[in-house]
């Protein structure tokens, strides 16, 4: 199965043109940069138009808008996954949003994670784990110990990520391979393309 990968398009998604063919597309959030109805409402009809057979959304901590989203409606090939799973052709996704008032504290941190269920293909979250393609410059790691203890005990086949711009790449390590495919910059231009995966 080919994955295309994408991330944090804040609202630029449109740039995008001539994307490779993949069987599945997978956005791991921040689609919107203020989180307003109107910016999800536009990404929305550009996924659903979008030719892959499957395409599968979760939000990141610019989709804010989307905590109580009600999504009727969607077409059968269009997914949004806000802590629960779809498999699709014998591979489990399930996907993790970041809403910013789910993790104020490591304690709901941990609750939060506890919530991925062992058997996971592909894991799909918009923070990534410490550690992994989650530094800029800075050298500050913007990722989470509790994500990477979970990942490391349910050892999914991909762990699919973005938030931190600028980090974009991937890597194998224990039998997983990590994406981070944020798109943009932190002024928001559209930089890398999205990441062709196997599985």
């Amino acid at each position: 199965m080919k994955i295309l990968h994408l991330s944090d398009t804040h609202g630029k998604h449109r740039e995008l043109t001539d994307m490779p063919p993949a069987d599945v597309l997978v956005h791991s959030g921040d689609f919107t940069l203020a989180g307003g109805d109107e910016e999800a409402l536009d990404f929305m009809e550009w996924l659903c138009d979008l030719p892959y057979k499957h395409k599968f959304f979760i939000a990141g901590n610019h989709d804010d808008n989307m905590m109580d989203a009600s999504l009727e409606g969607l077409p059968d090939d269009v997914h949004y996954l806000c802590d629960n799973s779809i498999t699709i052709d014998g591979i489990t996704f399930y996907g993790a949003p970041m809403f910013v008032g789910l993790f104020d504290g490591e304690l709901r941190e941990i609750e939060y994670y506890e919530k991925i269920p062992d058997k996971v293909d592909v894991l799909i979250t918009h923070r990534p784990p410490l550690g992994i393609m989650d530094t800029l410059e800075d050298k500050i790691h913007y990722g989470s110990s509790v994500l990477l203890d979970k990942v490391s005990t349910i050892k999914p086949r991909l762990h699919l990520f973005g938030h931190v711009h600028g980090a974009y790449g991937s890597m194998d390590w224990m039998g997983t391979t990590f994406s981070n495919a944020g798109l943009t910059d932190w002024k928001y231009n559209m930089c890398f393309q999205p990441r062709l995966l196997m599985i």
